[in-house]
């Protein structure tokens, strides 16, 4: 008997053992179960008959359990879509919608189809030189198109079994306060980068306080400002600059504070705490960033005739070329040649005010006598014209014809913040102070360590 039964024990195992000669198939593609009346109890020395035979029936079904596992399904993998592939082209001056579209493997027929589907929208409006326009392309026909305009605007069209669909993209960048300081050294162009700044936020920093400090006569050694404004962030990079939001000037120990405030129309301006505009209804200075060659004086000696005479306006000494502008809102009432004055514009404003500029180069084009112009409105450009021993502008500032001293008249204030948005600009301002000073008390702290 134990012959018997170790013989069945090594037959069981023989069989269930693969078999290294027939190649392996990763499951059978049929199994047959046997029909089996009486099963056979389990031994404790495995399955077996009641004459010690191993039941075949037994091993049939081992068999048909490991194969019903062998061809259950496998999961099924997620299919990847095939990645568009975009082709960017740089739009180039000179550049025509049909030779970009040439460039892109496309014909005059396709950017004729497309023009017309857009025709009515912005999409492809206005190309300029340095703009991307990206296509899709399958089997050479055209499936999409991308019109870059800039970081954050865009057009997309798309094919449709219609022609073109079209679709306007905004990118809204991330915005975050920055602070930043300085003292003034030498200028408030060359300390201000120094500080960081750029060449854009430091003439709007001039212009918020160019109503109360003239940037050429009134800096001092030890002048300082502190300003906060708005930097532009698209996934995580800096692309750009928004509005100076508060910022403060202390010039020759007077501090002026400037706050922007947004009123409920959408009009934006800068205001004093107290909710004084810090805008004047004149320019204190008509150009930018000049020197002053000769100031308003009784008696000067004419440097071209070498008469003494009365000096009656203000001398800007400055680059050929630099823009002039219009010292407030009027009217151009003289736009030609005037003596010794050579080219020259004088603008009526309102109150019995003139203003004249004189000396210079060429005209603003595009204007006339009786035309209108806003203040900060460029009129002409510094030059020599008239009796000018150098480039400058001459500037006279009369009031009911009698001359002022341009750098000393009281100018008059702007509109202070409109009664109904008061309550609004102090609960802004309270908020746009706090602010300020806390940047102010970080730089101090991290100064001091």
């Amino acid at each position: 008997m134990a012959v018997i039964i170790c013989t069945a024990i090594i037959g069981l195992t023989a069989m269930l053992m693969p078999s290294t000669d027939a190649p392996a198939s990763d499951a059978p593609t049929k199994f047959t179960q046997p029909q089996v009346s009486n099963p056979e109890p389990l031994s404790p020395f495995g399955l077996q008959s009641d004459n010690g035979d191993v039941s075949k029936a037994a091993f049939d079904n081992t068999q048909i359990a490991m194969a019903s596992q062998s061809l259950q399904p496998a999961p099924s993998q997620p299919t990847e879509q095939t990645p568009e592939i975009w082709q960017d082209i740089t739009v180039r001056s000179g550049d025509t919608l049909t030779s970009i579209f040439k460039r892109a493997g496309l014909t005059g027929r396709d950017a004729f189809l497309v023009s017309s589907a857009v025709k009515g929208t912005d999409a492809l409006k206005r190309i300029y030189p340095g703009q991307t326009l990206s296509f899709v392309l399958e089997d050479k026909q055209l499936v999409k198109l991308k019109h870059t305009r800039n970081q954050l605007e865009s057009s997309l069209l798309t094919a449709t079994d219609q022609g073109y669909s079209v679709k306007e993209i905004t990118k809204h960048p991330e915005i975050a306060p920055r602070f930043a300081t300085g003292t003034i050294e030498n200028s408030l162009f060359l300390d201000a980068s120094a500080a960081g700044i750029s060449d854009k936020m430091i003439m709007e920093l001039a212009a918020i306080f160019g109503w109360d400090i003239d940037f050429v006569l009134d800096l001092r050694q030890g002048d300082s400002f502190n300003l906060v404004y708005e930097e532009k962030f698209l996934d995580g990079k800096k692309i750009g600059e928004g509005n100076i939001l508060s910022a403060q000037f202390v010039n020759q120990g007077e501090t002026y504070t400037a706050i922007r405030y947004t009123d409920s129309d959408g009009n934006s301006s800068y205001f004093t705490p107290e909710g004084d505009s810090m805008r004047k209804t004149f320019l204190r200075s008509p150009v930018d960033f000049a020197r002053i060659s000769s100031s308003f004086k009784s008696r000067r000696k004419h440097p071209v005739l070498g008469l003494t005479r009365a000096h009656k306006g203000t001398d800007y000494a400055a680059r050929t070329g630099t823009p002039i502008k219009a010292a407030g809102d009027g009217k151009i009432i003289w736009r030609g040649k005037k003596g010794g004055y050579g080219n020259c514009v004088i603008v009526q404003h309102g109150g019995n005010i003139t203003t004249l500029y004189g000396h210079m180069n060429n005209f603003r084009k595009g204007q006339k006598t009786g035309s209108r112009v806003s203040q900060g409105d460029v009129i002409g450009y510094v030059g020599q014209t008239g009796l000018a021993s150098g480039p400058h502008l001459h500037y006279e500032f009369r009031v009911n014809g009698v001359h002022k001293n341009p750098q000393t008249v009281k100018l008059p204030q702007a509109a202070s913040i409109d009664k109904a948005e008061r309550q609004k600009f102090f609960s802004v301002a309270q908020e746009t102070l706090a602010q300020l000073e806390s940047f102010k008390a970080t730089q101090l702290a991290s100064a001091a360590n």
